[in-house]
């Protein structure tokens, strides 16, 4: 990026007697205006961060400094030395960097954080064609990006639609690589803050709160209520019909307006949540495949102002400000001592199969009345703690805790067909999930089997596969 600076220039006299030793004068910036970085663009190489000069100082080579006086704005004069100094007035520049502008200003954002955004959101998908393009020529795009969000013409683009088929067929809407740019600089600017509101048994799409956060919350929790497994109690599991396909957008537009006091972030965030990636969207998925996914669980179905496209950070992060409304319901109003939410699937915990049933009829009425949702009646489970709780793809027993048997019988079926080129990377993952859990040993043994016949390397304590083959 190139500044340009038109400069009008000043001359002034300094006059007193010459000290012996060699002196530096210092040039200061009439103006008040400063350049990218935040340093007077009249100021010499020799006055620098190394230099040791202070604002405002005259030294000399050998000497004490000496207080400058003032003799008009724009100059400045020393008893100690005498020296012709051009100092500079910068009357117009054009500057790219986001921090001086008037339009950094109006965005709110200085260039370093859609930097950071930008690092962070190319993290995982550098590979990928959008990503590809776009670095390019990323100083120009991030700095087209952040002037169209300054001046109020940004727009979303179409997404990308295609369907998943594991662990269900469901459609997922990625948004343009800079829309996701746009994502990861909003999530920055408000999430942290807003998710430390949040109770600490809220889990997924927060940091630090994954599968593995729940899932040994969750058996923290289980010890707890059976006094370490020696006390029966029982559990109260619910699921949320079709989630991220029924939140309604009026209510969380107005969680989000009680939530971010900025009014810039605001209307980000509320253009980011409005926005419909339905028109102009690219399908890629073919029509049979769209065809596996149920209608009432496409978001291509739903009415105007329901749903948000699975796929975008945003979205993520907008379901956990929605259901921090449920929480709070039932760890303040209810007073539910035992509960953990992971995205849509929650649990509470109680010695009383009747009091779970009297909290179940209290979440039932508010979940249609406040949030316009609706329970899985399919999925709403309550039985004993010692059963086993399959939770966040584990299964919590006494005293172990094991894989969730569909993604151990998944695991096997993928290690056997997939490709030479994606086996490494998909066997190890399945071998981290195994790591998570007390009792995988028979688990691990029947995928490192599928491995030596492929021809694969894997440790002794069979917690990982290489690269290289027999």
């Amino acid at each position: 990026m190139t500044v340009k600076t038109a400069m009008s220039e000043r001359f002034s006299n300094l006059v007193a007697p010459l000290a012996k030793p060699a002196t530096v004068t210092r040039a200061t910036d009439t103006s008040g205006q400063f350049d990218l970085f935040g340093a007077s663009g009249a100021v010499t190489t020799l006055i620098g961060a190394t230099s040791g000069l202070r604002g405002g100082d005259v030294d000399s080579a050998t000497g004490p400094r000496t207080p400058a006086t003032r003799l008009m704005p724009g100059v400045r004069t020393s008893e100690t030395a005498t020296r012709t100094t051009t100092t500079r007035t910068t009357s117009s520049r054009s500057c790219s960097s986001a921090d001086q502008t008037v339009a950094g200003r109006r965005a709110g954002f200085s260039f370093a954080q859609w930097v950071e955004a930008y690092l962070a959101c190319r993290q995982t998908k550098r590979r990928k064609r959008s990503a590809t393009a776009f670095e390019v020529n990323q100083e120009q795009n991030l700095y087209t990006l952040h002037t169209d969000l300054a001046a109020g013409t940004y727009r979303p683009g179409p997404s990308t639609c295609f369907v998943i088929t594991r662990p269900r067929p469901r459609e997922v809407w990625a948004a343009e690589f800079r829309d996701r740019i746009v994502h990861h600089l909003l999530y920055a600017a408000i999430g942290p803050a807003i998710e430390r509101t949040f109770i600490a048994d809220s889990c997924a799409c927060i940091k630090g709160r994954g599968t593995l956060y729940a899932v040994r919350r969750l058996e923290h929790k289980v010890r707890n209520v059976t006094h370490n497994w020696s006390r029966p109690a029982f559990y109260l599991k619910m699921d949320l019909a079709n989630f991220f396909v029924s939140i309604d957008k009026a209510i969380l537009a107005e969680q989000l307006r009680a939530r971010i006091r900025d009014p810039l972030l605001q209307d980000l965030a509320l253009q980011v949540l409005w926005h419909d990636p339905r028109p102009g969207a690219v399908h890629q998925s073919t029509p049979a495949l769209m065809a596996r996914v149920p209608l009432h669980k496409r978001l291509s179905e739903a009415p105007a102002g329901k749903g948000l496209p699975i796929g975008n950070l945003s979205s993520q992060f907008f379901a956990n400000v929605h259901l921090d409304a449920l929480d709070q319901f039932i760890k303040h109003r209810l007073r539910v001592k035992h509960y953990i939410r992971y995205v849509d699937d929650f649990v509470l915990l109680h010695e009383s199969p009747q009091q779970l049933t009297a909290w179940r009829r209290a979440i039932e009425a508010f979940l249609p009345e406040r949030l316009h949702l609706q329970h899985n009646p399919a999925k709403t489970i309550l039985q004993p703690v010692d059963r086993g709780i399959d939770f966040a793809g584990q299964v919590i027993k006494p005293w172990r805790t094991t894989l969730r048997r569909r993604t151990y019988d998944e695991a096997l079926r993928r290690l056997q067909t997939i490709d030479d080129a994606d086996l490494f990377a998909t066997a190890n993952s399945y071998f981290g999930l195994c790591r998570q859990t007390t009792h995988s040993q028979h688990d691990r043994v029947r995928i490192a089997n599928i491995l030596r016949k492929r021809g694969r390397c894997i440790d002794a304590r069979l917690t990982k596969t290489y690269r290289g083959s027999h």
